[in-house]
Protein backbone atom coordinates (compact mmCIF):
# COMPACT_ATOMS: atom_id res chain seq x y z
CA UNK A 1 0.00 0.00 0.00
CA UNK A 2 2.75 2.37 0.95
CA UNK A 3 4.46 1.74 -2.10
CA UNK A 4 1.39 2.40 -4.53
CA UNK A 5 1.00 5.66 -2.44
CA UNK A 6 4.42 6.57 -3.05
CA UNK A 7 3.95 5.37 -6.81
CA UNK A 8 0.30 7.61 -7.54
CA UNK A 9 2.81 10.68 -5.65
CA UNK A 10 5.51 10.52 -8.31
CA UNK A 11 2.91 10.26 -10.84
CA UNK A 12 1.07 13.38 -9.80
CA UNK A 13 4.70 15.19 -9.05
CA UNK A 14 5.49 14.37 -12.79
CA UNK A 15 2.11 15.37 -13.87
CA UNK A 16 2.52 18.81 -12.29
CA UNK A 17 5.58 19.54 -13.25
CA UNK A 18 5.21 18.88 -17.06
CA UNK A 19 3.13 21.37 -19.04
CA UNK A 20 1.25 21.12 -21.95
CA UNK A 21 -0.45 23.95 -24.09
CA UNK A 22 -3.97 22.72 -23.21
CA UNK A 23 -3.14 23.19 -19.77
CA UNK A 24 -1.36 26.37 -19.43
CA UNK A 25 -4.29 28.47 -18.15
CA UNK A 26 -3.40 32.37 -16.93
CA UNK A 27 -3.72 31.07 -13.38
CA UNK A 28 -1.11 28.61 -14.58
CA UNK A 29 0.55 31.38 -15.87
CA UNK A 30 0.68 33.24 -12.78
CA UNK A 31 1.93 30.36 -11.03
CA UNK A 32 4.61 29.52 -12.92
CA UNK A 33 5.73 33.20 -13.16
CA UNK A 34 5.73 33.74 -9.31
CA UNK A 35 7.62 30.05 -8.46
CA UNK A 36 10.31 31.32 -10.82
CA UNK A 37 10.71 34.79 -9.65
CA UNK A 38 10.95 33.43 -5.69
CA UNK A 39 13.77 31.46 -6.87
CA UNK A 40 15.55 33.78 -8.30
CA UNK A 41 14.78 36.26 -5.97
CA UNK A 42 16.28 34.47 -3.05
CA UNK A 43 19.74 33.01 -4.78
CA UNK A 44 20.28 36.29 -6.97
CA UNK A 45 19.43 38.22 -3.89
CA UNK A 46 16.74 40.84 -5.74
CA UNK A 47 15.18 43.64 -3.85
CA UNK A 48 11.01 44.49 -3.71
CA UNK A 49 10.88 46.89 -6.89
CA UNK A 50 13.43 44.14 -9.16
CA UNK A 51 11.19 40.94 -7.51
CA UNK A 52 8.16 42.87 -8.83
CA UNK A 53 9.63 43.41 -12.11
CA UNK A 54 10.94 40.27 -12.81
CA UNK A 55 7.69 38.95 -12.36
CA UNK A 56 6.74 40.68 -14.64
CA UNK A 57 9.12 39.72 -17.14
CA UNK A 58 8.62 36.07 -16.27
CA UNK A 59 4.91 36.12 -17.03
CA UNK A 60 5.45 37.67 -20.22
CA UNK A 61 8.26 35.01 -21.19
CA UNK A 62 5.61 32.01 -20.40
CA UNK A 63 2.38 33.48 -21.58
CA UNK A 64 4.02 34.21 -25.07
CA UNK A 65 5.24 30.61 -25.32
CA UNK A 66 2.11 29.15 -23.74
CA UNK A 67 0.58 28.60 -27.26
CA UNK A 68 3.77 28.42 -28.94
CA UNK A 69 5.57 24.42 -27.46
CA UNK A 70 3.33 22.23 -29.33
CA UNK A 71 4.68 23.23 -32.35
CA UNK A 72 8.04 23.40 -31.35
CA UNK A 73 7.62 19.67 -29.93
CA UNK A 74 6.26 18.46 -33.07
CA UNK A 75 9.48 19.41 -34.69
CA UNK A 76 8.58 23.05 -36.35
CA UNK A 77 11.95 25.11 -36.98
CA UNK A 78 10.21 28.48 -37.47
CA UNK A 79 8.41 27.69 -34.02
CA UNK A 80 11.95 26.71 -32.76
CA UNK A 81 13.19 29.93 -33.46
CA UNK A 82 10.06 31.73 -32.10
CA UNK A 83 10.84 30.54 -28.97
CA UNK A 84 14.47 31.29 -28.97
CA UNK A 85 13.38 35.34 -30.09
CA UNK A 86 11.07 35.85 -27.41
CA UNK A 87 13.84 34.19 -24.74
CA UNK A 88 16.28 36.48 -25.82
CA UNK A 89 13.86 39.08 -25.43
CA UNK A 90 13.32 38.03 -21.98
CA UNK A 91 16.67 37.87 -21.07
CA UNK A 92 17.12 41.63 -22.41
CA UNK A 93 14.68 42.82 -20.43
CA UNK A 94 16.42 41.30 -17.23
CA UNK A 95 19.93 42.58 -17.77
CA UNK A 96 17.88 46.24 -17.30
CA UNK A 97 16.50 45.16 -13.52
CA UNK A 98 19.61 43.29 -12.82
CA UNK A 99 22.62 45.43 -12.29
CA UNK A 100 25.88 43.94 -13.51
CA UNK A 101 26.82 41.16 -10.90
CA UNK A 102 23.43 39.88 -10.43
CA UNK A 103 23.24 39.29 -14.38
CA UNK A 104 26.22 37.56 -14.54
CA UNK A 105 25.24 34.54 -12.03
CA UNK A 106 22.16 35.00 -13.70
CA UNK A 107 23.73 33.75 -17.24
CA UNK A 108 25.84 31.34 -15.34
CA UNK A 109 22.52 29.21 -14.23
CA UNK A 110 20.66 27.14 -17.07
CA UNK A 111 17.32 26.71 -15.13
CA UNK A 112 17.13 30.75 -14.45
CA UNK A 113 18.74 31.50 -17.84
CA UNK A 114 17.24 28.90 -19.83
CA UNK A 115 14.08 27.70 -17.73
CA UNK A 116 12.71 25.56 -20.28
CA UNK A 117 13.46 21.97 -21.55
CA UNK A 118 11.74 18.86 -23.30
CA UNK A 119 11.74 15.43 -22.37
CA UNK A 120 9.99 12.96 -24.52
CA UNK A 121 6.74 15.14 -26.09
CA UNK A 122 6.30 16.88 -22.83
CA UNK A 123 7.81 20.60 -22.05
CA UNK A 124 8.41 21.71 -18.25
CA UNK A 125 10.39 24.02 -16.09
CA UNK A 126 14.43 22.92 -15.14
CA UNK A 127 14.11 25.00 -11.63
CA UNK A 128 11.91 21.54 -10.50
CA UNK A 129 14.82 19.66 -11.02
CA UNK A 130 16.40 21.58 -7.37
CA UNK A 131 13.49 22.53 -6.05
CA UNK A 132 10.63 19.99 -5.62
CA UNK A 133 8.60 21.63 -3.14
CA UNK A 134 6.38 23.21 -6.03
CA UNK A 135 4.22 25.00 -2.73
CA UNK A 136 7.35 26.60 -0.88
CA UNK A 137 8.23 30.02 -1.52
CA UNK A 138 10.45 32.15 -0.04
CA UNK A 139 9.07 35.76 -0.21
CA UNK A 140 5.24 36.48 -0.58
CA UNK A 141 3.05 37.29 -3.98
CA UNK A 142 3.82 40.24 -5.73
CA UNK A 143 1.45 43.36 -5.14
CA UNK A 144 -0.34 42.84 -8.67
CA UNK A 145 0.10 38.84 -8.31
CA UNK A 146 -3.60 38.39 -10.10
CA UNK A 147 -4.08 42.11 -12.24
CA UNK A 148 -0.70 42.23 -14.53
CA UNK A 149 -1.28 40.73 -17.44
CA UNK A 150 1.26 42.07 -20.42
CA UNK A 151 0.76 45.13 -19.78
CA UNK A 152 4.56 46.06 -20.01
CA UNK A 153 5.73 44.02 -23.09
CA UNK A 154 7.72 45.40 -25.83
CA UNK A 155 4.79 45.78 -28.41
CA UNK A 156 3.22 48.34 -25.81
CA UNK A 157 6.71 50.29 -26.34
CA UNK A 158 7.36 50.35 -29.80
CA UNK A 159 9.16 47.09 -29.12
CA UNK A 160 11.78 49.19 -26.84
CA UNK A 161 12.22 47.77 -23.41
CA UNK A 162 9.88 49.44 -20.86
CA UNK A 163 12.26 48.66 -17.74
CA UNK A 164 14.98 50.12 -19.78
CA UNK A 165 17.05 52.94 -17.25
CA UNK A 166 14.33 52.59 -14.84
CA UNK A 167 17.24 51.64 -12.26
CA UNK A 168 20.48 53.73 -11.25
CA UNK A 169 22.65 50.84 -11.04
CA UNK A 170 25.11 49.86 -13.41
CA UNK A 171 23.72 46.79 -15.95
CA UNK A 172 25.64 44.79 -17.82
CA UNK A 173 26.77 45.70 -21.66
CA UNK A 174 27.77 42.82 -22.81
CA UNK A 175 24.39 40.97 -24.01
CA UNK A 176 24.26 37.40 -24.09
CA UNK A 177 22.02 36.07 -26.97
CA UNK A 178 20.81 32.71 -27.20
CA UNK A 179 20.69 32.60 -30.60
CA UNK A 180 24.31 33.32 -30.75
CA UNK A 181 25.63 31.32 -33.61
CA UNK A 182 28.39 29.74 -31.78
CA UNK A 183 26.08 28.48 -29.05
CA UNK A 184 22.84 28.17 -30.42
CA UNK A 185 23.05 24.51 -31.54
CA UNK A 186 24.19 23.36 -28.39
CA UNK A 187 21.60 25.14 -26.73
CA UNK A 188 18.71 23.87 -28.93
CA UNK A 189 20.32 19.97 -28.50
CA UNK A 190 20.60 20.59 -24.96
CA UNK A 191 17.19 22.50 -24.54
CA UNK A 192 15.16 19.83 -27.45
CA UNK A 193 17.16 17.12 -27.47
CA UNK A 194 13.95 14.83 -28.04
CA UNK A 195 12.81 16.60 -30.47
CA UNK A 196 13.79 16.38 -34.20
CA UNK A 197 13.22 18.88 -36.64
CA UNK A 198 11.20 18.39 -39.16
CA UNK A 199 12.51 19.64 -43.28
CA UNK A 200 10.93 22.39 -44.67
CA UNK A 201 9.32 23.88 -41.80
CA UNK A 202 11.76 26.83 -41.52
CA UNK A 203 8.12 28.63 -42.11
CA UNK A 204 4.90 28.67 -40.80
CA UNK A 205 2.45 26.57 -43.09
CA UNK A 206 -0.69 28.94 -42.31
CA UNK A 207 1.46 31.91 -43.89
CA UNK A 208 1.70 29.54 -46.89
CA UNK A 209 -1.82 28.04 -47.36
CA UNK A 210 -3.99 31.42 -46.24
CA UNK A 211 -2.51 34.04 -47.72
CA UNK A 212 -0.93 33.49 -51.09
CA UNK A 213 -2.67 30.78 -52.65
CA UNK A 214 -6.39 31.66 -52.29
CA UNK A 215 -5.10 34.88 -53.83
CA UNK A 216 -3.97 33.32 -57.21
CA UNK A 217 -7.40 31.82 -58.02
CA UNK A 218 -9.55 34.93 -57.14
CA UNK A 219 -7.19 36.85 -59.95
CA UNK A 220 -7.89 34.38 -62.38
CA UNK A 221 -10.88 34.25 -62.23
CA UNK A 222 -12.05 37.73 -62.38
CA UNK A 223 -9.85 38.32 -65.78
CA UNK A 224 -11.54 35.46 -67.30
CA UNK A 225 -14.71 37.15 -66.50
CA UNK A 226 -13.90 40.04 -67.89
CA UNK A 227 -13.04 38.77 -70.86
CA UNK A 228 -16.49 36.43 -71.19
CA UNK A 229 -18.59 39.55 -70.90
CA UNK A 230 -18.32 41.18 -73.94
CA UNK A 231 -18.53 38.31 -75.87
CA UNK A 232 -21.83 38.28 -74.33
CA UNK A 233 -22.73 41.64 -75.32
CA UNK A 234 -21.77 41.93 -78.80
CA UNK A 235 -24.21 38.66 -80.06
CA UNK A 236 -27.45 40.27 -79.24
CA UNK A 237 -26.04 44.04 -80.88
CA UNK A 238 -25.18 41.75 -83.69
CA UNK A 239 -28.92 40.03 -84.16
CA UNK A 240 -30.58 43.61 -83.42
CA UNK A 241 -29.07 45.55 -86.37
CA UNK A 242 -29.84 43.24 -88.92
CA UNK A 243 -32.65 44.96 -91.05
CA UNK A 244 -34.19 41.91 -92.53
CA UNK A 245 -37.77 42.01 -90.98
CA UNK A 246 -37.73 45.72 -91.45
CA UNK A 247 -37.09 45.53 -95.13
CA UNK A 248 -39.73 42.52 -95.55
CA UNK A 249 -42.58 44.50 -94.03
CA UNK A 250 -41.93 47.69 -95.57
CA UNK A 251 -41.21 46.79 -99.04
CA UNK A 252 -44.20 44.68 -99.86
CA UNK A 253 -47.00 47.24 -98.15
CA UNK A 254 -45.45 50.00 -100.39
CA UNK A 255 -45.44 47.38 -103.45
CA UNK A 256 -49.27 46.76 -103.16
CA UNK A 257 -50.25 50.08 -102.30
CA UNK A 258 -48.15 51.40 -105.31
CA UNK A 259 -50.47 49.08 -108.40
CA UNK A 260 -53.69 50.19 -109.87
CA UNK A 261 -54.74 46.27 -110.15
CA UNK A 262 -58.14 47.25 -107.63
CA UNK A 263 -59.10 49.56 -109.66
CA UNK A 264 -60.19 46.77 -112.31
CA UNK A 265 -61.39 44.43 -109.27
CA UNK A 266 -62.23 45.28 -106.11
CA UNK A 267 -62.10 41.56 -104.51
CA UNK A 268 -58.23 40.84 -105.82
CA UNK A 269 -57.33 44.80 -104.06
CA UNK A 270 -58.38 43.55 -101.12
CA UNK A 271 -57.12 39.84 -100.79
CA UNK A 272 -53.52 40.98 -101.49
CA UNK A 273 -52.62 43.52 -98.79
CA UNK A 274 -54.11 41.33 -96.46
CA UNK A 275 -51.41 38.41 -97.82
CA UNK A 276 -48.97 41.19 -97.33
CA UNK A 277 -50.00 41.70 -93.82
CA UNK A 278 -49.79 37.83 -93.04
CA UNK A 279 -46.33 38.12 -94.70
CA UNK A 280 -45.04 40.43 -92.70
CA UNK A 281 -46.55 38.30 -89.60
CA UNK A 282 -44.25 35.63 -90.76
CA UNK A 283 -41.83 37.01 -91.43
CA UNK A 284 -41.71 38.88 -87.81
CA UNK A 285 -41.90 35.52 -86.19
CA UNK A 286 -38.40 34.33 -86.39
CA UNK A 287 -36.96 37.20 -84.51
CA UNK A 288 -35.39 36.74 -81.68
CA UNK A 289 -36.72 38.14 -78.03
CA UNK A 290 -33.78 40.72 -78.55
CA UNK A 291 -35.43 42.19 -81.51
CA UNK A 292 -39.15 42.93 -80.02
CA UNK A 293 -39.24 46.23 -80.52
CA UNK A 294 -38.18 46.20 -84.22
CA UNK A 295 -41.20 43.50 -84.71
CA UNK A 296 -43.61 45.58 -82.91
CA UNK A 297 -42.61 48.66 -84.99
CA UNK A 298 -42.87 47.01 -88.03
CA UNK A 299 -46.37 45.06 -87.24
CA UNK A 300 -47.34 49.11 -86.90
CA UNK A 301 -46.00 50.04 -90.72
CA UNK A 302 -47.47 46.91 -91.86
CA UNK A 303 -51.22 48.13 -90.11
CA UNK A 304 -50.62 52.31 -91.32
CA UNK A 305 -49.87 49.72 -94.99
CA UNK A 306 -53.05 47.65 -94.58
CA UNK A 307 -55.18 51.13 -93.65
CA UNK A 308 -53.82 52.92 -96.60
CA UNK A 309 -54.23 49.60 -98.80
CA UNK A 310 -58.19 49.22 -97.43
CA UNK A 311 -58.63 53.59 -97.98
CA UNK A 312 -57.75 52.78 -101.50
CA UNK A 313 -59.93 49.43 -101.96
CA UNK A 314 -62.55 51.75 -100.63
CA UNK A 315 -61.80 54.76 -102.74
CA UNK A 316 -61.67 52.13 -105.85
CA UNK A 317 -65.21 50.38 -104.70
CA UNK A 318 -66.62 53.70 -104.59
CA UNK A 319 -65.75 54.77 -108.28
CA UNK A 320 -66.55 51.39 -109.28
CA UNK A 321 -70.49 51.85 -108.01
CA UNK A 322 -70.32 55.46 -108.98
CA UNK A 323 -69.29 54.30 -112.63
CA UNK A 324 -71.94 51.44 -112.16
CA UNK A 325 -74.64 53.89 -111.37
CA UNK A 326 -73.23 56.54 -114.42
CA UNK A 327 -73.94 54.09 -117.07
CA UNK A 328 -77.15 52.69 -115.36
CA UNK A 329 -78.23 55.84 -115.72
CA UNK A 330 -77.23 56.92 -119.28
CA UNK A 331 -78.95 53.50 -120.33
CA UNK A 332 -81.78 54.14 -119.23
CA UNK A 333 -81.81 58.13 -120.29
CA UNK A 334 -81.12 56.34 -123.93
CA UNK A 335 -83.75 54.19 -124.01
CA UNK A 336 -86.36 56.44 -122.78
CA UNK A 337 -85.48 59.03 -125.79
CA UNK A 338 -85.48 56.00 -128.11
CA UNK A 339 -88.92 55.51 -126.68
CA UNK A 340 -89.88 59.33 -127.15
CA UNK A 341 -88.50 58.98 -130.92
CA UNK A 342 -90.88 56.22 -131.79
CA UNK A 343 -93.91 57.55 -129.92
Amino acid sequence: MKRLMIILFAIGMTTMSSTSMASMSKSKVRKEARFLTDKMSYELGLNAGQRNDTYEINYDFIYSVRDLMDDVLSGEEWAMDRYYYLLDIRNDDLRWVLNDSQYRRFVQVDYFYRPIYASGNKWSFRIYFTYTNHNHFYFGRPYHYTSYHYDHYRHHYDHVSYYRNRYNHKVYVNFHSVRDRRVYNTHRSSDFSSVRIRPNTSKPRVSVNSDRRPNAPRVSTGSSSSNRNPSTTVRPSSSTSSSRPSSSVTTRPSASTSSNRPASNSGSSVSKPSSSSSGSSSSSRPSSSSVRNSGSSSSKSSSSSVGRSSSSSSSNRSSVSSSSSRSSSSSSSSSSGRGSSRR
